[in-house]
């Protein structure tokens, strides 16, 4: 099980929102290359990062604010990263830059013959971002809700070869409430490539929470507040998860295993 820091990117700087709401965002960091090297230190095995503006405008805003993550962590862990990820150019673009697994979340709703070009393209490196709201996908950035079922659309997804499915519940994310267990279960529950958990995480009870259900397929949890404002230490969080997880076979193809 891992446990992964978010960096999450607005105007060039590390923020934090609630419910995903960009009026609201919480500046953390005005140097993200420095807060990827704080999360290196911390011990993190991966890095979460999200262009928030590219969220809200289709199209990649933060790159350069990327970029300087990127020349801190080198091939040190995995990067995965989302947000404005529209077409298969810039795809090309953040593999090249050196990112490990880029997130499809809005495009992957909204067009998903894109999603099977870009798994097909680039095989082993694509992940799937859904976002959901009582069971019901949300896209641009969390702004509109649709009719999608959030497990009529992974178990498509799953059959176009993505890497993972990061789930995140956005009546949760940044309220620091806990983790929507039972959702998550079962979602996992009825896939086969791994879901890493997302929204809510707070404290040392959530991984052991998440780590209890880690054998329906829960691979990972994403955490960004909670870490931020120190209610969860992230070593302790990652000594945790050693401690209670157990290796999970399938996960060596996605760099998830314990």
């Amino acid at each position: 099980m891992l446990i992964i820091p978010a960096i999450d990117l607005k105007d060039g700087h590390c923020v934090r929102l609630r419910q995903g709401i960009m009026e609201g965002a919480t500046v953390f960091s005005e140097d993200p290359g420095a807060m990827a090297q704080h999360w290196l230190n911390q011990g993190a095995r991966r890095l979460h990062l999200v262009d928030l503006n590219g969220a809200f405008a289709g199209k990649p805003v933060n790159e350069v604010a990327v970029r300087s993550i990127i020349d801190v962590v080198g091939l040190d862990i995995p990067i995965q990263l989302g947000g404005g990820i529209r077409d298969l150019e810039t795809i090309e673009r953040y593999l090249d830059m050196g990112i490990t697994y880029v997130i499809i979340g809005t495009a992957a709703v909204k067009t998903p013959g894109f999603l099977h070009e870009a798994c097909d393209a680039f095989p082993g490196h694509i992940m799937v971002g859904l976002d959901a709201k009582e069971g019901k996908v949300a896209v641009d950035g969390w702004s509109k809700l649709t009719g999608h079922d959030v497990l009529d659309l992974a178990k498509r997804f799953e059959s176009y070869g993505i890497e993972a499915i990061i789930y995140t519940d956005i009546g949760r994310d940044g309220m620091m409430t806990g983790v929507n267990i039972p959702a998550t279960v079962a979602l996992a529950h009825e896939l086969t490539v791994p879901v890493i958990a997302s929204g809510g995480i707070t404290n040392l009870d959530d991984v052991r929470a998440l780590c209890a259900v880690q054998d329906e397929g829960i691979s990972g949890a994403i955490t960004g507040r909670a870490i931020y404002e120190n209610t969860l230490d992230l070593r302790s969080a990652q000594d945790l998860a050693d401690q209670l997880s157990k290796p999970l076979p399938y996960l060596h193809n996605v760099g998830l295993a314990t």
